[in-house]
């Protein structure tokens, strides 16, 4: 019945508590591990892919209010911010005005319900590490919760397996990081296992626009979702043009063996292929992480198969302890949710605005997202006030964690509305009311101060 490694790890996940149904899940990918299976994706194998735009589509106002009042909203809100030195959930940061990204999105459903007079059920896919904290942040929305759903469901865990012979790693020092989160792509176990997929269904919802916590973009539309249930599509995800921020990051595709559309991410891209990656003429879209699916659909795809959905491996190696190079290479099965694109026959995409895609994944990200680039209307909603967000790079060495980062901008991010870029090399505080117009570099061999209503200019 397998080899002993997989015997043990599926001990392991049983004895602490994890679905069986993840059990199963997980197996299945570890002997795809044992074949030497790595989940490449050779540039070979595939053809650029080009899409509908929603600009151009044609969605009349009652197709648009009849598919949002039957459309539940997940979030996923798994992770804890770790890279910026956060220890919590990450959807807990400060946006603006004292608003966390958690007080924004419970806001902006609970405007879209008044606006189409829908139920709009709101979940939050949580990770034991955070759903404590989200749920009691929550609490203050008393009417957030709709009557016969929860407000969470968790993500499922797996044991990390050792690389040099995919036995599970041990680390009684911390216990916690023999464990790791199995992808994006454990919603549809997580759904399944808890009930969750047929509770919706049960409740008279079709529809499931999921989204991450830390984009702020992703609101719950009405004309996507009128979009959406026109195409009769069992699967979609919205995508935008890939910027050079991008090149590094995954993209969409086809596939010439059978003409499905594959997401192809950047740790499925052999070396071989890094120059057709990053050829942001021949692959011109990356993923939102925007997804909707079609409640029937994805049960009875999830039936047929067992409740394996059969999402391509994700083999991502690094160590035992991400802060410890010393400790052994171990390997982290993963999976994307969006590559679920390529299990159901139909699935498409759409092209929508960088409005709609507005992701904090570093603190340059939460610079931009602090600033007067966007406006917050009273539906919260995010308002791009510019036509093209700046790049900003700010030194890591002073600006990469939270705490520092928060400490040199005291008093609030400066303007950005008239800047094209912002580059800072060094140790710099800034004051309030800065404003940064046109590309500005800043190189501080030691620690500097930009007072108060400074302006900066490119020179030269």
């Amino acid at each position: 019945m397998g080899s002993k490694g997989l015997a043990i790890a599926r001990a392991k996940m049983q004895d602490a508590g994890v679905d069986p149904v993840a059990v199963d899940t997980f197996a299945h990918y570890y002997r795809l591990l044992e074949h030497g299976e790595t989940g490449m994706i050779p540039e070979s194998t595939i053809d650029p892919l080009d899409m509908e735009a929603l600009v151009d589509v044609e969605v009349s106002d009652d197709v648009a209010a009849e598919a949002i009042r039957r459309t539940a909203v997940i979030k996923l809100n798994g992770g804890l911010g770790t890279s910026m030195g956060m220890d919590r959930a990450k959807s807990l940061l400060c946006v603006r005005r004292g608003l966390s990204f958690l007080d924004i999105i419970a806001r902006q459903v609970l405007h879209q319900r008044e606006k189409y007079g829908a139920p709009l059920p709101l979940i939050f896919m949580n990770s034991f590490r955070t759903s404590s904290d989200t749920m009691a942040a929550l609490a203050r929305y008393q009417d957030l919760q709709v009557d016969g759903l929860p407000l969470e469901f968790l993500q499922n865990k797996v044991p990390k397996l050792l690389a040099s012979d995919l036995m599970p790693a041990g680390y009684p020092k911390n216990p916690d990081l023999e464990w790791c989160p199995p992808g994006h792509g454990d919603l549809y176990t997580a759904l399944r296992g808890t009930g969750l997929l047929a509770q919706l269904l049960d409740a008279g919802y079709r529809y499931v626009f999921v989204s991450n916590s830390d984009n702020l973009g992703a609101v719950p539309d009405a004309r996507v979702a009128g979009w959406f249930a026109g195409t009769g599509a069992p699967f979609a995800i919205e995508a935008v043009r890939r910027t050079p921020s991008d090149r590094k990051g995954g993209h969409f595709a086809r596939r010439r063996s059978d003409g499905r559309i594959v997401l192809r991410e950047s740790a499925q891209t052999l070396d071989s292929d890094r120059e057709a990656l990053a050829d942001l003429d021949r692959h011109k879209f990356t993923s939102t992480n925007n997804l909707w699916f079609d409640l029937r659909a994805m049960t009875e795809t999830l039936d047929a198969r067992q409740g394996i959905l059969g999402l391509p491996l994700i083999r991502n190696v690094k160590h035992l302890d991400p802060g410890k190079p010393s400790t052994p290479e171990v390997i982290q099965v993963e999976t994307a949710m969006g590559a679920a694109i390529e299990i159901f026959e139909g699935a498409r995409t759409i092209e929508v605005g960088r409005d709609r895609f507005v992701p904090v994944k570093t603190t340059n990200d939460l610079l931009v997202l602090r600033s007067d680039i966007y406006d917050l209307g009273k539906d919260f909603v995010l308002d791009q006030a510019t036509e093209s967000v700046p790049f900003v790079d700010l030194d890591s060495d002073f600006y990469k964690l939270v705490g520092d980062f928060d400490k040199r901008f005291p008093e609030g991010a400066p303007s950005l509305r008239r800047a094209t870029s912002l580059v800072v090399d060094g140790d710099v505080t800034f004051g309030r009311d800065v404003s940064v117009v046109g590309d500005v570099a800043i190189q501080a061999p030691s620690a500097q101060r930009v007072e108060a209503a400074t302006v900066l200019e490119s020179r030269g």
